[in-house]
């Protein structure tokens, strides 16, 4: 059975056929909401640090700024998460996307009156638009099939690859575009980031119909329709009980934690090492090209070979990643390396975790557990964003590295524990596993 849109009752059943079409119809929705909603945050993610410098007057807050739309990202996700098993995902993602727009206003009208704490307000709310880029791979998953669910979460993440790849190239445009008026160059990509989650906010609105979570829970088993087994004190004892869905949390957590304390400090390295405003842009899109171009390859393998194979693969890239960037000094060939490796590690542990996550819970406590992990996981990238810019000020790029590296030691000694412990958890589950 399928549910009507907005509502829990349920609507005639879906056969096969329709079934698959739904899926596909869904995928191609959130498909096109990531390839624009993807454009708005890179927009403006490599000119985040130069901005808080220009407007706190210190290079020992820099890090605040992406720091306070990591802890934004953090803040919202459990409400949001609360709002779709309610209401499901259409709701959650188009008040996202609306607070992040605002946020953006906020961020244009704190860099022209020059006052931080607006500023990290700003970013704070636009790390809301974050939230719902990182939904969006959840909402894929609610209609997948068990064997093919880490490749439905990573082809809507390699969705944001066109709007990842061009939105740092476009920072400079978008700057260029508010010469002479009484908008800073550095704040004008934020009045394009605006737009573009408005524009986003409204193509979920009217076409992610009927919903997928709504969906998902109608057709699930009897026995997995508790409302019970919805609210976050459910989703908490979930992780609890299942060593996997730990284990998923932690990797998530992690890999986002050390991509983010390296990757927001390294547009002031380059800028330290002779690196104009486009040779950083061209960094970046690399980098987010490492994150999102080859997320159904990582899908792929975590399909295939197993989700602890892939979060294994995602420690190996963190650690070369770090090691390469952290070295690299004026080679900035080098760093451009070390950052498309950083990329294609988070992409590894960010598809192949939050598949894990999804195999480890009931279907009811999927959407609390889903929030609390983008809870967990932004809210430690956070910490780290914040600890970045003070590490880079006090001891240097190089030290940030090694500090990112060292993070990456628990969570390789758990997957291994766990594959030791617990081998089940290193099989993909089998067609007709709901969880």
């Amino acid at each position: 059975m399928t549910a009507s849109p907005g509502t829990d009752r349920p609507a005639p059943p879906l056969g096969l056929p329709e079934l698959a079409r739904l899926r596909k119809r869904t995928s191609r929705v959130l498909m096109a909401g990531q390839i624009l909603g993807g454009l708005g945050v890179p927009i403006s993610i490599a000119l985040a640090p130069v901005l808080a410098t220009e407007v706190s007057g210190t290079e020992a807050l820099s890090g605040f700024a992406s720091t306070a739309s990591v802890i934004g990202t953090a803040l919202v996700s459990l409400p949001l998460a609360a709002l779709m098993t309610a209401r499901g995902r259409r709701p959650g993602l188009v008040l996202a996307y609306g607070i992040g727009a605002v946020g953006a206003a906020l961020v244009v009208l704190a860099a022209t009156v020059k006052n931080f704490p607006l500023l990290l307000l700003g970013m704070a709310a636009f790390g809301a638009a974050s939230s719902a880029n990182l939904q969006a791979r959840f909402a894929a998953a609610d209609l997948a099939a068990p064997d093919h669910r880490a490749r439905a979460i990573s082809v809507v993440v390699w969705a944001s690859t066109l709007g990842a790849v061009l939105g740092p190239n476009l920072s400079a445009p978008a700057s260029r575009s508010f010469a002479g008026t009484s908008i800073p160059e550095t704040a004008g990509p934020f009045v394009w980031a605006a737009v573009v989650f408005v524009l986003t906010g409204t193509l979920i609105a009217v076409l992610l119909r009927p919903d997928p979570l709504l969906t998902a829970r109608a057709l699930a088993a009897p026995e997995e329709q508790s409302r019970e087994g919805r609210s976050i004190r459910a989703g908490i004892v979930a992780v609890r009980s299942s060593p996997r869905a730990r284990l998923a949390l932690l990797t998530v957590a992690v890999s986002h934690t050390t991509m983010v304390s390296i990757m927001v400090m390294t547009p002031m390295d380059l800028g330290h090492h002779g690196a104009g405003l486009e040779l950083v842009g061209l960094v970046i899109s690399g980098h987010i090209a490492g994150m999102f171009a080859f997320s159904p390859l990582m899908g792929w393998l975590a399909d295939r070979l197993g989700r602890l194979t892939v979060i294994g693969l995602a420690a190996g890239l963190l650690s070369v990643a770090a090691l390469l960037a952290g070295t690299a000094g004026p080679s900035h060939g080098q760093s451009a390396l070390g950052l498309f490796l950083l990329g294609l590690g988070w992409s590894a542990g960010m598809v192949s975790g939050s598949a894990l996550l999804t195999d480890s819970v009931p279907q009811p406590a999927r959407a609390a557990v889903q929030g609390l992990s983008d809870l967990t996981m932004n809210t430690a990238a956070g910490v780290g964003g914040a600890a970045a810019g003070v590490i880079m000020s006090q001891a240097g790029y190089g030290w940030l590295n090694a500090v990112g590296a060292s993070l990456l030691l628990p969570m390789a000694a758990l997957a291994l524990f766990t594959a030791r412990r617990h081998p089940a958890a290193a099989k993909t589950p089998p067609p007709g596993v709901s969880s």
